[in-house]
């Protein structure tokens, strides 16, 4: 089974940049769906990007033009470059895998980004 780790979470300030990673423990060639979501506390977990087969991506409106999702096949790694944070960017960041045919997916632990000044 293919697990998910996510790194590069921390503390930043309002207007800096993180980059979180989600290192596979598999291969991530061919995997329909590769996705980025978040969680404030108290709240549902809520679609960031997303990058499917194909390379198309897909963005939740608020963080389009700041955020962008790539992927290393050869590294099996997600990407989520944030630019431009907001203290509403402010959550903890799941990494999640969606395979159509077998149907499964994944879950990362999750890592939590603070912006705050």
């Amino acid at each position: 089974q293919v697990q998910l780790v996510e790194s590069g979470g921390g503390l930043a300030q309002p207007g800096g940049s993180l980059t979180l990673s989600c290192a596979a423990s598999g291969t991530i060639f061919g995997i329909n769906v590769l996705g980025w979501y978040r969680q404030e506390l108290g709240k549902q977990r809520e679609l960031v990007a997303a990058i499917i087969t194909g390379n198309s991506t897909h963005y939740e409106d608020s963080v389009k033009g700041r955020f962008t999702i790539s992927r290393d096949t050869a590294k099996n790694t997600v990407y989520l470059q944030m630019n431009s944070l907001k203290p509403e960017d402010t959550a903890v960041y799941y990494c999640k895998a969606t395979n159509f045919r077998p149907h499964w997916v994944r879950w990362g632990q999750g890592t939590q980004v603070t912006v705050s000044s």
